[in-house]
């Protein structure tokens, strides 16, 4: 279904990095592009640069999205808010979950409960989410960030099934490593943070993970890219560990 059968899209989290990349290139599609996140100065610039519509909202704030949803048909919407607290969880705090959990789990479920039903009733749509590997593979001290990110895979899932015989189509896009800001958001505005996880690495952009998602967007309606995981072609997951007792 190419963009031209599109009129709106919502993307989330779309002051800086990865979302604002998307709205970008969403309005290179000439639709109408809503961008949604908490920082208003970085929206408004954002808007003045690319012609988008800003909403300085929390996609934790239920009542203002179900405001937004009841003002707005969106055909196309990308749930790319997230938020981690790299921690083992044995050492979890009761905040850090309740967060993880509000923005990256429940957020997502609740503006697909207010803008999915619509896409049905009309017979078109596609739903974005993005996720990360870690919902699909183990690796250390990001535990209730991998079990949110799971959850919203499976809603992935689960939204095909119940969108069964409409031209709604459902995407889970699976980024590894991408040279963002995000590790400067999650582990403090260090110039070293840019050392240990961008500097020295070939790495794929904010705009590499919107040219994904604009060429599974325009895909034919006949075609529904139901997971893509993108990676650094030298990023590998897995891994084997065997520890003899007392050694960890």
């Amino acid at each position: 279904m190419p963009f031209s059968d599109y009129k709106k899209a919502l993307v989330t989290g779309a002051s800086s990095g990865i979302g604002a990349a998307i709205v970008e290139r969403f309005c290179r599609e000439n639709i109408e592009v809503h961008a949604l996140a908490r920082s208003a100065g970085a929206l408004e610039e954002l808007a003045q640069k690319t012609g988008c519509i800003p909403h300085a909202i929390d996609v934790t704030n239920r009542e203002a999205i179900a405001a937004l949803a009841s003002e707005h048909e969106f055909d196309v919407l990308v749930n790319n808010a997230g938020v981690d607290r790299p921690k083992k969880f044995l050492n979890a705090d009761p905040e850090d979950i309740d967060l993880l959990v509000d923005v990256n789990l429940r957020a997502v479920m609740h503006i697909c409960r207010l803008v999915v039903p619509g896409m049905v009733a009309r017979d078109r749509g596609h739903v974005i989410n993005i996720t990360s590997i870690a919902g699909n593979y183990n690796f250390g001290g990001n535990s209730s960030y991998h079990a949110t990110k799971a959850g919203v895979a499976m809603l992935s899932n689960q939204l095909r099934i119940d969108t069964f015989g409409k031209r709604v189509r459902v995407t889970e896009i699976c980024p590894g490593r991408v040279a963002t800001d995000i590790f400067n958001h999650v582990h403090g505005d260090d110039p070293s943070i840019r050392e240990r996880f961008i500097e020295g690495f070939e790495l794929p952009y904010a705009s590499d993970i919107a040219d994904a998602i604009a060429f599974v967007v325009a895909a034919p309606v006949s075609m529904n890219v139901g997971h893509m995981e993108i990676t650094p072609t030298l990023q590998v997951m897995g891994g084997l560990q065997t520890a003899r007792p007392g050694e960890i």
